[in-house]
């Protein structure tokens, strides 16, 4: 079974060093638990993929295939968690993904969890596993090494408490930035999917002006597959985007083919 050692993640993939730059960085988002569908998106230029265990079916076992998947596409693979949970974090982590993303983090102590878990002891509290990250024992050292400098944790904010909190939550030692869950924002502000209400423009507003104060990482992501959504958000100054997900680029496809070819049969019958 192939492996990559923590040598050669440091070599081929080094999305910690562009975050840390600020330098923009483009991803996606993985709901289908398919060794291909992660495999096209990862060769598809994407720079990060993450994988989400909140609102899908993959499970631990898929997710770690989905990781190594990516990782071999030269692609570094993130989890989104579906809950702050260090025994979780810890097994995600055991897999060799990069990082996580962890949901619903409206407080400091939220945040100082989620690092926790994801750094090894005086770091954090991660207990000490030998599994894939490790190379199956025979890569610990290495693998400690990389971990406590170049694992990933974004939190996200998608709650009113945390954009009240927001100062606090990216002065957390070891949060490498912030990525915006918009629908799951709205929905705290009693305005669900409503993305031009001006509440939510408030405090998308409010946001920006913390990260930008803080110099941290900031981060959306973007829903529709139109990159004119993208570049909007790129002209907004946001530096982590995720750029919608396989079931909607999947989907769009399908539905602008089907449509082509019931236009022209429709022409061709009149």
């Amino acid at each position: 079974m192939v492996n990559i050692t923590s040598k050669q993640k440091n070599k081929m993939i080094d999305l910690k060093t562009k975050l840390s730059r600020r330098e923009l960085t483009i991803g996606s988002w993985i709901t289908i638990g398919s060794p291909s569908i992660a495999e096209i998106m990862a060769n598809s230029g994407f720079d990060w993929l993450t994988i989400d265990m909140e609102h899908s079916a993959i499970t631990l076992n898929v997710a770690q295939n989905l990781t190594r998947v990516i990782e071999l596409c030269h692609c570094s693979p993130l989890v989104r968690i579906g809950d702050n949970d260090p025994v979780l974090i810890k097994r995600i982590m055991d897999t060799g993904a990069h990082g996580i993303i962890v949901p619903m983090i409206n407080n400091r102590s939220e945040a100082e969890r989620a690092v926790a878990a994801t750094k090894y002891p005086p770091v954090g509290m991660r207990g000490v596993g030998l599994t894939r990250a490790q190379k199956y024992g025979y890569d610990f050292e290495g693998y400690k090494e990389w971990n406590q400098s170049n694992s990933i944790v974004i939190v996200q904010i998608e709650h009113i408490d945390a954009v009240n909190n927001l100062e606090e939550i990216l002065s957390v030692n070891g949060v490498d930035g912030f990525l915006v869950g918009p629908y799951d924002l709205s929905a705290s502000l009693g305005v669900p999917g409503d993305f031009d209400h001006s509440s939510l423009l408030e405090a998308l507003d409010h946001i920006s002006y913390i990260s930008k104060q803080l110099g941290s990482l900031s981060g959306y992501h973007v829903i529709p597959t139109d990159f004119c959504f993208v570049e909007e958000k790129i002209e907004q100054g946001y530096q982590f985007i995720a750029h919608s997900l396989d079931i909607l680029f999947l989907g769009n496809e399908c539905r602008k083919s089907t449509s082509q070819w019931k236009n022209i049969i429709k022409k061709k019958i009149k």
